[in-house]
């Protein structure tokens, strides 16, 4: 029974076997004499003879219709033979399951094992026998290992570059967590310190107020007893006879004068409020101006070489004497030698000084975001930086053809001016006034102070801006 079951699809194979090409059948026509040939086949047919190729009956082409009963018959036999029908014996795993024959050549183009009787199936691919076609496929997954083994290798690095990414932001935090802390500690004490002139100007003022109401108040005691000591002798001689009272009377008048001032309430008695609680939050803001600084430019340290060392306040950099622990980050400048301002500008006009004192080197200038941070390049406008500099004492504008600026003596401190809209930076010596050079271009991106103080050991550093309080 299961011979026979085995031997069925062969026998209905045969069935749809076309005579001519021994294949399954495609677009079969039916021949007057009831035979079938596939379609390619009758039209190679033709080409030889008009007769049947089974039995050499003639025919006109015009006879031959399509069977399209047939063709939908092989198109279920060649869907049940890929997938394997429940009633028949299943292809094992060396088999084609279309065929069942061993399977014993690998097709390249459809990338699969396939039998001998496949060949027709595949006769436009490329095949191989399987022990040449396992080495093929060996060889491409080998090249996806070697990738896949990279990845993992690149993956590991960027988890301990992560890693260390987040060790340094718990150190960041813990070294901003101190300044933070000194930095109210010190403005505290400023408070504190304030407030305490201010109660003691308070109990100043009240003591003197006080003090001067009690003198006037004892004072106008002295009188009010001087005053009564009067009006008793009065009363005394006004109880003496009418000639006694009238012969004393002018001796009498001229004592009862008062000559002293009545006592009153002086003007500005009272504490002066205003001065003490009036606008008190302005006052004390205006007066903490003393114990505050102002930087229109900050550094960001997150973009300073691991050669720079950045001050703990981000208003100076100089060169570091080892290569720094940092972490590694898109923003940071490597190997370049440069820092950058930690605002950028899209829009306004903005003005920054820095002491470059008597450092032999140094660059100092604006740049595009966008500028290249993980890898050398040449400073210059045609790379987004506009800057002016010094090496080997000579002072130059930092363009492609290198501008030498003629400037005695050197300047100690260098003036940057940015006018975003109108498209223009400009250089000053900082103590002089003079004008040194300036660059315009159309700024379409954002814009940062770019510092390069140089391999050495002279501080680059900021300078303090001015502070004004405004009122209306």
């Amino acid at each position: 029974m299961d011979e026979d079951m085995a031997e069925e699809p062969l026998r209905m194979q045969q069935e749809l076997t076309c005579p001519v090409c021994q294949e399954v059948f495609r677009e079969p026509v039916l021949l007057p004499c009831t035979h079938s040939l596939c379609r390619e086949c009758l039209r190679g047919s033709l080409r030889v003879s008009s007769r049947c190729p089974v039995c050499r009956g003639e025919f006109a082409e015009a006879q031959a219709i399509a069977d399209r009963a047939l063709s939908n018959a092989c198109e279920v036999f060649l869907r049940q033979a890929r997938a394997g029908r429940p009633d028949q014996r299943r292809a094992s795993g060396d088999e084609c399951k279309m065929h069942l024959r061993p399977l014993e050549l690998y097709c390249e183009r459809d990338e699969e094992p396939v039998c001998v009787e496949c060949v027709t199936l595949h006769n436009t691919h490329k095949l191989w026998p399987l022990r040449e076609g396992a080495p093929l496929c060996k060889k491409e997954l080998r090249l996806r290992v070697d990738i896949f083994e990279k990845k993992v290798e690149s993956y590991k690095k960027m988890s301990r570059k992560l890693g260390n990414a987040v060790e340094h932001i718990k150190y960041q935090a813990v070294q901003a967590e101190k300044q933070i802390k000194a930095e109210f500690e010190r403005l505290h004490e400023a408070l504190v310190t304030e407030e305490a002139l201010r109660l003691q100007a308070l109990v100043t003022e009240e003591e003197q107020k006080i003090g001067a109401i009690e003198e006037l108040i004892a004072n106008t005691d002295k009188d009010v007893v001087k005053l009564n000591r009067l009006i008793d002798s009065l009363k005394i001689e006004m109880g003496n006879e009418d000639l006694t009272l009238l012969q004393n009377f002018k001796n009498l008048k001229r004592k009862a004068q008062w000559t002293g001032e009545d006592p009153c309430i002086p003007n500005d008695s009272l504490l002066d409020m205003g001065k003490h609680v009036g606008t008190l939050g302005f006052k004390i803001w205006k007066k903490m101006q003393d114990h505050v600084k102002y930087y229109p430019v900050v550094l960001n340290p997150n973009t300073a070489s691991p050669w720079l060392s950045v001050d703990a306040d981000l208003t100076s950099v100089k060169e570091s004497s080892e290569l720094l622990t940092v972490a590694e980050n898109p923003e940071r400048f490597n190997p370049c030698v440069f820092v950058l301002g930690a605002e950028g500008y899209t829009s306004g006009k903005h003005r920054w000084d820095v002491i470059v004192g008597d450092s032999p080197k140094w660059i100092v200038g604006v740049c595009k975001e966008s500028v290249a941070r993980k890898k050398r390049f040449t400073v210059s406008t045609s790379r987004g930086v506009w800057s002016i500099g010094l090496s080997k004492g000579v002072y130059t504008a930092q363009t492609p053809e290198r501008t030498q600026l003629q400037v005695q003596p050197g300047p100690r401190r260098i003036r940057v001016r940015l006018n975003i809209d109108k498209g223009e930076v400009s250089f000053w010596d900082g103590e002089t006034e003079k004008h040194l050079i300036s660059f315009t271009h159309n700024f379409s991106e954002k814009i940062f102070p770019l510092f390069g103080p140089g391999l050495t050991s002279e501080p680059m550093i900021l300078v303090q801006g001015k502070m004004a309080v405004h009122t209306s």
